[in-house]
Parts: C-alpha cells; structure tokens; sequence
C-alpha cells in the first residue's frame, strides 16, 4: 500500500527530479544507463524501480543473461571495461561510506570515460539513487501483471 504519491503532493520535486532523469537519458549511453539502474535499484532493495528497469532493458534489446549477472557483475565475464568500471562507480556513489567514492574506483573510471562522461555518470547514478528512495519511502510497488 502505497504511503504518498510525491507527483501529487510536490509536483515541482518531483518535476525537478524528472529533469535529471531526462538529462541522463539524453547523455548517457542506454544501455550503460539501464545497467546503472538495475545495480543500484538492486542494492537500495526498490523492488518498484528493479522491476521497471528490468523490462525497459529487456524491451531495449538487453539480454536476460547480463540483465541477471548485473547482481554478480565482478564475476559475470559479459561486461565490457567502460561498463563495469560505470557498475563500479555506481557501486561506491550508492554506498557512499564514510571514505566516499575510493580513488582506484575514480581511476579506472577516468580511464575510460571523459570527463563530461564521468559527470553524466555521476548524474545518472545519483537520478537512480533519489528515485529509489522516493519509491521506496512512499512504498511504490510495481504493477502485479505485465
């Protein structure tokens, strides 16, 4: 049962959230963007947001073999450098400790990626990280057929 719907309590938030997630759709790669969301959907536990970038990603062309290997992608040999170092990143940024983001993670993510790229990164994750919490505050769920 859902708690409170944020789009009707505080349209202007949730507008202004939706303008990061549209920014991160138009500068990051699908597929990386996809990858992204799931990982840390998973981590955060939002069952409403797995759901939902689990089928946009398998309706994107996504294989279900990567899809599930997303939850043991340091072992899964199916990601390329630019997309596991970007699961990396998503890794450290969702559990932001008391150290923050370590240095080897920025390192090998700066390889591969641009600066622009790593800010679109950073972005995309940080989108994902707030609407898992305001779905999984209000007690999202996702739909129970589809």
């Amino acid at each position: 049962m859902s708690r409170i719907n944020i789009a009707s309590v505080a349209p202007e938030a949730y507008q202004a959230v939706m303008g990061l997630e549209k920014y991160a759709r138009a500068n990051l790669d699908h597929t990386v963007l996809e990858l992204v969301k799931v990982r840390a959907s998973m981590i955060n536990g939002c069952t409403f947001c797995v759901d939902m970038h689990s089928r946009e990603a398998l309706a994107a062309g996504e294989s279900s073999r990567r899809l599930f290997a997303v939850a043991a992608w340091r072992e899964a040999p199916f990601f390329d450098e630019r997309e596991r170092t970007a699961l990396a990143l998503t890794d450290a940024v969702t559990r932001l400790g008391e150290h923050g983001v370590p240095n080897d993670v920025w390192e090998a993510a700066a390889k591969v990626w641009s600066e622009k790229e790593l800010a679109d990164l950073v972005v995309a994750i940080a989108t994902i990280n707030v609407w898992n919490r305001i779905a999984i505050t209000s007690r999202t769920a996702p739909p129970t057929e589809g």
